[in-house]
């Protein structure tokens, strides 16, 4: 396994490609999302252009993780990420998080994108497992994950405290031989 090759995935709805330093702009504008906020990160975080300038200049070099762009392929625009990390190579697993903005949501982008990943990770890397957390009140992420073929292992009751109310953090995750099956009726 080598996450230090950073491919370009290419589907009908996206292209999903290595970021660039420039993305950062993109991305600055993606968080300004109040949906973004919602599901994807504390509001305490404090993020900056600067930040985002620094961090996504040095995903292309990081050889334990895997962050692409998922852009729209006719325009080129920056419509999200999803990310492979908390790479475990003894247990051929991996943590994914995706964040989609505004302008790639309800056009199945999404799915597509999370499809792309999941695939490249089992078909090319050899993962046996891809896990995640979602907040269980982020019903479309839900979906997606569920489409793609993930499956909740269990719930972390009332986790976290968001906007005055408690979440709950939901475990998902897919292995290898699901995804084959999967991937095996759908030919």
């Amino acid at each position: 396994m080598n996450l230090s090759v950073k491919p370009v995935l290419t589907g009908e709805k996206t292209v999903l490609r290595p970021f660039t330093e420039s993305d950062a702009d993109g991305i600055w504008q993606l968080v300004q999302d109040p949906e973004v906020v919602r599901f994807t990160f504390e509001p305490s975080t404090e993020l900056t252009p600067e930040r985002l300038r620094s961090w996504y200049a040095t995903r292309a070099d990081q050889p334990d993780r895997l962050d692409l762009a998922v852009t729209d392929p006719a325009t080129g625009e920056l419509l999200g990420e999803v990310v492979l990390h908390e790479w475990d190579t003894t247990a051929r697993s991996c943590t994914f998080r995706t964040l989609i903005g505004p302008r790639g949501r309800g056009r199945g982008i999404g799915t597509e994108a999370t499809r792309l990943i999941v695939g490249y990770a089992f078909e090319q890397l050899g993962l046996h497992r891809i896990q995640l957390e979602v907040y269980g009140h982020n019903h479309r992420a839900r979906r997606v994950y569920e489409k793609v073929g993930f499956v909740v292992e269990g719930v972390r009751r009332e986790a976290r405290l968001r906007d005055g109310e408690w979440a709950d953090d939901v475990l998902m995750a897919i292995l290898d031989h699901e995804w084959a099956a999967l991937t095996a009726t759908a030919r």
